[in-house]
């Protein structure tokens, strides 16, 4: 039932995510630069808020204490105004600089190196209305929608809350001074950043774990979907059935050629068939023409009983051929001596004159 609904019960597989990242799509909230970057401001104002209250006040009471003069000398108005820029411009380019550096690193925070050139060329589809209206209406559109109305609802109401204790003050600020206005601002600037900051970090936080949910849900695939995966990266399964059927017909092509002429069969003695052969004319030790375990090994033994090979029951000497000795090859020299006893064996069976011993390589 499942299959037949195309349902997505399989968790995406590594080289899918991979498929997924190099096209851009990965979980990401734009809250979370917007709460790093206002918790970051809060931060600066809260250790240069002093010097930019300080240069705000100095250049308010010189505007106000020399406006005709300033209008009237431009010596005097371009003095002033190098005197404010040194007096704010290094704090305000401490704070442009963390700023950026805190949006950098949160973008790499959620998403790493990632440079996608297909997100820079420019979409027609997105310039059509009907399809932009289909987007906000969809679910995930309202959805998105409902989460941004959500947002503003709390961000005023933090706002709010923030400023409140300062009301008071706030009401009597036509009575202070200039240096206590100044800091009344800071102060209240920094209040309300720091704490819209917080309540957005909130926000960003659940945002990214609903993305990164809605992320793994929209990667996960259909059993036919995992077919078509392993099919492109491993080759067709059933092709790959077929090589492997083929390749066994063969092998029992070429058994059914080379046992009949071996000289005797070795075996574990139902488990593993070994097959040799040794021509000491030719051949510088015996040779494994067949081997194979279970239903191959009786294939060989069957083999060897019609064709009258003698079979010979030899447990350690049959895993050592098996596991050491690939079809065509050579016996080892660790296991020379067990072979030339078991060939002198047949060969007297046959009353046959027993072979030379293997030369050593």
């Amino acid at each position: 039932m499942a299959e037949a609904a195309g349902e997505k019960s399989f968790d995406a597989t590594p080289y899918r995510r991979q498929q997924a990242r190099e096209k851009g799509q990965v979980p990401y909230s734009q809250d979370l630069g917007s709460a790093v970057l206002l918790l970051a401001a809060a931060g600066l104002l809260k250790m240069l808020g002093g010097r930019l209250a300080a240069a705000l006040a100095s250049l308010t009471e010189r505007l106000l204490a020399e406006p005709l003069q300033l209008a009237a000398d431009r010596d005097l108005l371009i003095a002033t105004s190098n005197q404010t820029l040194l007096l704010i411009g290094g704090p305000l380019a401490s704070l442009l600089g963390l700023l950026l550096l805190a949006a950098a690193a949160t973008n790499l925070a959620q998403t790493g190196l990632l440079f996608v050139p297909d997100k820079l060329a420019p979409d027609i589809s997105r310039l059509n209305p009907i399809a932009g209206l289909g987007r906000i209406f969809s679910i995930q559109g309202t959805a998105r929608l409902g989460f941004g109305l959500v947002k503003v609802v709390i961000v005023a109401a933090v706002s709010i809350a923030a400023i409140w204790p300062h009301g008071a003050v706030i009401a009597e600020a036509g009575r202070l001074g200039i240096g206590q206005l100044a800091t009344l601002l800071i102060d209240t600037t920094f209040t309300t950043v720091f704490w819209v900051g917080g309540a957005l970090l909130v926000l960003a936080l659940a945002d990214l774990a609903l993305q990164r949910w809605k992320h793994e849900q929209d990667l996960k695939m259909t059993s036919q979907e995992m077919k078509e995966e392993m099919k492109n990266l491993q080759g067709d399964p059933e092709v790959a059935a077929r090589r492997k059927q083929v390749q066994r017909q063969l092998a029992m092509s070429r058994m059914g050629q080379d046992v009949p002429k071996a000289d005797v069969v070795v075996t574990n003695p139902t488990e593993l068939a070994i097959a040799l052969r040794y021509d000491a004319e030719v051949m510088a030790a015996p040779v494994v023409v067949a081997k194979g375990a279970g239903v191959i090994a009786q294939r060989i033994r069957r083999l060897a009983l019609e064709n009258g090979v003698p079979i010979v029951e030899r447990k350690p000497l049959a895993r050592l051929l098996y596991k050491e000795v690939a079809i065509g090859h050579p016996v080892t020299a660790d296991s020379y001596a067990a072979v030339a006893e078991v060939l002198a064996y047949v060969y007297r069976l046959k009353g046959k004159k027993p072979p030379k011993p293997p030369r050593a390589a």
